[in-house]
């Protein structure tokens, strides 16, 4: 099985409809946790079919209340095996745009004990959302032919994918090995919290420090599907960091 962040650590990590609230992240109407499932639930049953998504493996399984789907850190296990799912939570209405595929419900958890590992939705939640109480932050464009503000970054993602920019921010929030990558989220002062346009996440493998004022650079991606009910309408991948 595929080592997840501290194991992952992804959330309803991440599909959906994309518009531009919240800032970073935009998360699909049908894949809203439902209440239902308790947050410790296990999952037991035989494997019956396995189909692959990365970085998630989803399982059919025949359990005690009929089949059912769960969705697990890609994992290598066989048809026929037992298999439990811990912290398995569910979400209805699912749909996968990688497989191009709609679940009526499925659960997401991980196949390791409860003390080794959060479950993964839960996990990239907390990641995907920027601080609604960072201070005011000011800080000077970088320089550079490359060189954007958080906003520019916003305005101009189309005109920007997959290419490479430069921003000069503070960090308001830093989340440290989800799907094996450090998550941080960067103001500059420009645009706007109401039209979402003020904050943008970047992936590293480098550390930082909310308070931090630091020079990225990295690859600019569009509709990001992490394929757990989030996609991110514009994101920084793989940055470098200076300070």
């Amino acid at each position: 099985m595929r080592p997840f962040p501290t194991l992952l650590l992804l959330t309803a990590t991440l599909v959906g409809c994309q518009r531009n609230t919240p800032p970073t992240v935009t998360q699909s109407a049908a894949s809203k946790v439902a209440p239902a499932a308790a947050p410790a639930n296990n999952i037991s049953g035989k494997l019956l079919e396995r189909i692959d998504a990365s970085p998630y493996s989803y399982l059919k399984l025949q359990s005690a209340k009929g089949e059912v789907w769960a969705a697990v850190p890609e994992t290598k296990i066989e048809k026929g095996a037992d298999v439990t799912v811990f912290n398995a939570m569910q979400m209805d209405n699912f749909e996968s745009k990688t497989l191009k595929r709609k679940f009526d419900v499925v659960f997401f958890g991980t196949m390791d004990a409860p003390t080794a590992s959060p479950n993964p939705a839960m996990q990239h939640a907390t990641a995907a959302k920027g601080p609604t109480d960072a201070p005011d932050v000011k800080v000077d464009k970088a320089s550079g032919a490359d060189a954007r503000t958080v906003a520019e970054v916003h305005a101009q993602k189309m005109a920007l994918k997959e290419k490479s920019v430069t921003i000069h921010g503070k960090v308001v929030k830093f989340t440290s090995e989800v799907m094996s990558k450090n998550w941080i989220h960067l103001r500059d002062g420009s645009g706007d919290a109401s039209k979402g346009d003020n904050d943008i996440t970047v992936t590293t493998k480098a550390a930082a420090k909310v308070g931090d004022v630091v020079t990225v650079k990295g690859i600019v991606q569009i509709n990001k599907d992490f394929g757990s009910g989030y996609t991110y309408a514009v994101i920084v991948e793989d940055a470098k960091i200076t300070n």
